[in-house]
């Protein structure tokens, strides 16, 4: 992937709710820039977990030479759609900061990624930068005018269809699946009920064929995973998950790269390395593409 940087890391509070402040770690390359921007979030089965859980693939990114923000934000009881209402704000924040010269970065080189249920929040959140929901809080006044709308989505094993993963955690429970442990508690504190798990979902938002952004996507996936990579005996095409979300998105129009690793080698280069370079072609060559044309 070529030049290899050095990169500092910095936690910043971007948002506040009452006592309980939100916060994001930067991870800096060294150099002039303008570096593209990754915004980061983590997994947790949207009940638990943390942006520390970012920091082995945002090493790789801020090493590849793109600035990184890994987010905490909203999850567990707080309930859907708090989480997006954080992500959101967080990639306008970040923009603003960037118009402001307060970051080595440009509006307008942003990606976004996530890991497991954080897969499922990059890929919804970049669906829907403009819901009324997920909007709700404004910047400070004088803040720039920009957007939460982003360039491409990586995903590594996202929890892509919310609705299927809770009735499989569900049914493998009931086997006495070991895997299962606390997932349907957790994904059940969040979403709070059917409807809302088929309402913010990707998959079925495609196939509903809701107009939605079609960006560039790639999504990582380990083998054999059967937390994510199974087939939902609901679905109308005999496709695991993966397959199917991706016949999906290349039907509406999208591009989505399917890369699948060996699961034993989801915290290596082997997951890790493809999401710099995409991040890399789509934010960096892309750019130069364009502004040569």
């Amino acid at each position: 992937m070529g030049t290899t940087y050095e990169y500092t890391t910095e936690d910043l509070e971007y948002l506040r709710h009452g006592e309980r402040a939100l916060k994001l770690r930067l991870y800096k390359p060294k150099g002039a820039g303008p570096f593209p921007l990754v915004v980061d979030l983590h997994g947790g089965a949207w009940g638990k977990g943390s942006l520390e859980e970012c920091r082995g693939r945002d090493e790789v990114l801020a090493q590849a030479g793109l600035l990184v923000a890994a987010l905490d934000f909203r999850d567990g009881k707080d309930g859907y759609p708090t989480a997006f209402v954080d992500i959101n704000y967080a990639i306008r924040w970040l923009k603003a900061r960037a118009h402001a010269g307060q970051l080595q970065t440009r509006a307008d080189l942003v990606g976004i990624c996530g890991q497991s249920s954080g897969g499922h929040l990059a890929m919804l959140a970049a669906m829907r930068p403009q819901d009324a929901r997920y909007t709700a809080i404004p910047l400070p006044a004088g803040s720039p005018a920009v957007d939460a709308s982003v360039r491409c989505v990586a995903m590594a094993w996202p929890v892509i269809n919310p609705l299927s993963r809770f009735r499989n955690a569900l049914r493998e429970r009931a086997k006495g699946t070991a895997w299962v442990g606390d997932i349907p508690e957790r994904q059940g504190g969040f979403w709070k009920n059917d409807e809302n798990m088929a309402e913010g979902n990707p998959m079925l938002m495609l196939e509903r064929g809701e107009k939605v952004p079609m960006l560039p996507a790639l999504w990582v996936q380990g083998r054999p995973d059967p937390v994510h990579d199974y087939r939902d005996p609901e679905s109308p095409v005999a496709l695991n998950e993966p397959e199917r979300f991706a016949a999906n998105y290349r039907k509406a129009g999208g591009t989505i790269d399917l890369l699948y690793i060996d699961q034993a080698a989801r915290t290596t280069a082997a997951a890790r390395d493809p999401i710099a370079a995409f991040f890399l072609r789509e934010l960096v060559e892309g750019n130069t593409a364009k502004a040569a044309a």
